[in-house]
């Protein structure tokens, strides 16, 4: 059995250290880890990727079409992107705040508004405007922690490889800095916390 779990954002938001905390904790709670290399123009804002397996054997990092069971979209058009992955009762943990794309900012093209709310339809969202939440905590980029909290739940309640608590609070702080700490922890609960768990 394994957990897999897709990533997409966009260059700046900071995916390459989410996967890392991931891995991390199912690695620290004696999991099989397999992840794929973040790939795309991360250097100029444009579209970034990753995937993680989590399980007792892992023997690939790929995740094939329809056999994602989680997406962390930290930006909206990013987790329409790729939510093709998803298995029909898959989950997304989606991040609502918009970082529109220059064709969009140029007009050119138009942002998939129906598309994105045809997807959060499809399928069980767990969404939160995470970047202004981390700005209430004092910083923007604690944002992916807080997403981080939703799939440590997410995981515990429903999924087949729950990872400890106190395990992924020690992934995190080995991640951050030091004097950040305090604030990815609160953040960490935030999202653990999220009211559509009670």
């Amino acid at each position: 059995m394994a957990t897999n779990i897709m990533l997409g954002g966009v260059g700046g938001q900071g995916l390459v250290l989410m996967t890392k905390i991931i891995c991390q904790a199912g690695l620290m709670d004696q999991y099989d880890v397999k992840s794929n290399d973040v790939v795309g123009l991360s250097q100029r804002g444009g579209m970034v990727w990753g995937n993680v397996r989590i399980g007792d054997k892992i023997y690939s990092p790929n995740i094939r079409p329809k056999e994602a069971d989680i997406l962390l979209g930290m930006e909206p058009l990013e987790a329409y992107r790729w939510c093709s992955l998803l298995k029909d009762k898959g989950k997304i943990i989606l991040n609502s705040k918009r970082f529109y794309p220059v064709p969009v900012q140029q007009e050119q093209e138009k942002y998939p508004e129906e598309d994105i709310e045809s997807m959060k339809k499809r399928y069980e969202t767990f969404e939160i405007n995470a970047f202004d939440e981390g700005v209430k905590l004092g910083k923007k980029q604690v944002a992916n922690v807080i997403l981080i909290g939703i799939l440590a739940k997410v995981l515990e309640n429903e999924g087949e490889t729950p990872i400890k608590v106190d395990i992924w609070k020690a992934s995190i702080k080995q991640n951050v800095p030091t004097k950040a700490i305090d604030m990815n922890m609160n953040a960490f609960d935030l999202g653990y916390n999220f009211p559509r768990f009670y």
